[in-house]
């Protein structure tokens, strides 16, 4: 580990999952999607995508509990408070999506886009000036 990189600390709720993220943070996604809403229980999800080598949990790997809520994605949340911890999809093995609200404050990044917007919640106006994008994101170059 170089010392002069960036160390991000993060934990759930009851602080049962703690963790630490290595290097610079990459820009927060906001998901729209109706799955990403109802595991958040909230408008939409606040998505930090982490390599998953520079994620390193430092208490509470055995309290996450895994939930498949489509072929292939994966939700994972801490078994005793419920807080949701990050996602995880086979067609993207070496990368997890942390919920960015488990972060300390303060972040060192800041959201980049809306995706999914076309199956956002009514009550929540979009009232910032992000790109938005009517389905998922797709990585310029990616077809």
């Amino acid at each position: 580990m170089n010392p002069s990189e960036p160390l991000h600390h993060g934990a759930c709720l009851c602080q049962g999952v703690r963790f630490t993220i290595r290097g610079p943070l990459a820009p927060i996604q906001i998901c729209h999607c109706a799955q990403c809403r109802r595991a958040q229980g909230s408008a939409f999800a606040a998505n930090l995508p982490v390599d998953v080598d520079r994620l390193q949990f430092q208490a509470g790997q055995d309290l996450l509990r895994r939930f498949e809520s489509s072929p292939g994605k994966r939700r994972v949340f801490c078994g005793i408070c419920g807080s949701p911890v990050f996602s995880q999809r086979d067609s993207l093995p070496g990368v997890v999506r942390i919920r960015a609200g488990l972060l300390d404050e303060p972040v060192a990044t800041a959201p980049a886009f809306h995706m999914h917007v076309a199956s956002r919640c009514s009550w929540w106006p979009l009232q910032d000036d992000l790109p938005q994008h009517p389905q998922g994101y797709v990585l310029p170059g990616a077809a």
